[in-house]
């Protein structure tokens, strides 16, 4: 295979945009579906050797291996190279091939590789022998996505939907406790290998909408829950929401606003995990409109009127 800036019509120098900006152009003219019934075998070959060359290069550490290649090359292998006619040197990265399949890690969340640098590059530009000629092998691109769930579905767990740009539609399971913008990996549903290498991967990114009452802090839930005048200083029994249903919460006698009540075990429950808990906050509310009783109630309460609540103690 040829140098891959040469394939891109690149400078060694390229920045990344470039480089995305010179594979965009290219496969778009030598994709199979621009030629009728995908039979063009010039613009399929071409189309694999700058997938395999792009796959090369926009990767930091798997380009910066190569330039350290090329360099070497250039110094002391130009006769092999010549021979060659440009083509990768094999055998520095056949070692590292049988090692690709532990180039992604099993955290369904996670979307960085975790392989050496050896293994990256021999598992997206990969060099074989096949009926004396060098077939190129390109793992397929991974695809990005996004999915939209409710606070309730993130904080509980829930199966949602995902359309692929294949035209494929696969039910996802969001774990209990998801955290907004974290990434879940469908291995293998990503673009088409080549060369008969694996297919990418789709990488779903979670976006967590907002909910009216709930906020989450780590794995436990905050709630502020508004309560009558008469409730907050006699106390009373009442029904609050939490993310797994209502529940009766008891007010404990001369409450205020800002009192802050414990529902033990109510927040966020990831399997294996022990859950978190529901904190409710208390928010003394008036009665809208305010009667003449209350006025005159307040009016004539000595002890209140006496109060300085901005006053330092």
């Amino acid at each position: 295979m040829r140098d891959p800036y040469e394939i891109l019509g690149l400078a060694p120098d390229a920045g990344a945009a470039e480089i995305k900006s010179a594979y965009r152009r290219l496969a778009k003219t030598y994709h199979p579906d621009a030629h009728a019934k995908g039979n063009d075998a010039h613009a399929q070959s071409r189309f694999q050797e700058v997938t395999a060359a792009y796959n090369l290069l926009k990767d930091a550490g798997a380009r910066a291996r190569f330039d350290q290649e090329r360099q070497q090359r250039a110094r002391g292998a130009r006769k092999e190279q010549a021979a060659r006619q440009g083509a990768f040197e094999e055998a520095p990265f056949a070692r590292a091939a049988r090692k690709t399949a532990r180039r992604f890690d099993n955290d369904a969340a996670s979307a960085e590789p975790t392989g050496t640098r050896e293994e990256i590059f021999s598992e997206l530009f990969e060099g074989i022998r096949s009926a004396g000629k060098r077939v190129f092998r390109a793992r397929g691109e991974d695809r990005t996505y996004r999915l939209a769930v409710s606070f309730l579905e993130a904080a509980c767990g829930a199966r949602k939907r995902v359309a692929l740009a294949s035209g494929k539609t696969l039910d996802v399971q969001i774990p209990a406790g998801i955290e907004d913008g974290r990434q879940i990996r469908l291995r293998g549903q990503g673009g088409e290998g080549h060369g008969g290498a694996a297919a990418g991967d789709a990488l779903v990114t979670v976006s967590v909408e907002p909910h009216p009452q709930f906020e989450r802090r780590g794995l436990d839930i905050l709630l502020r829950c508004p309560v009558s005048l008469p409730e907050a200083v006699l106390g009373a029994r009442i029904e609050v929401p939490t993310i797994h249903g209502p529940v009766t919460l008891s007010v404990p006698k001369g409450s205020n606003s800002g009192t802050r009540l414990r529902l033990k075990g109510k927040g966020i429950a990831p399997e294996g995990t022990e859950p978190g808990d529901q904190y409710v906050t208390l928010e003394l509310a008036l009665p809208e409109p305010q009667d003449d009783a209350l006025r005159d109630f307040a009016a004539g309460w000595a002890a209140g009127l006496a109060h300085k609540p901005r006053q330092e103690p």
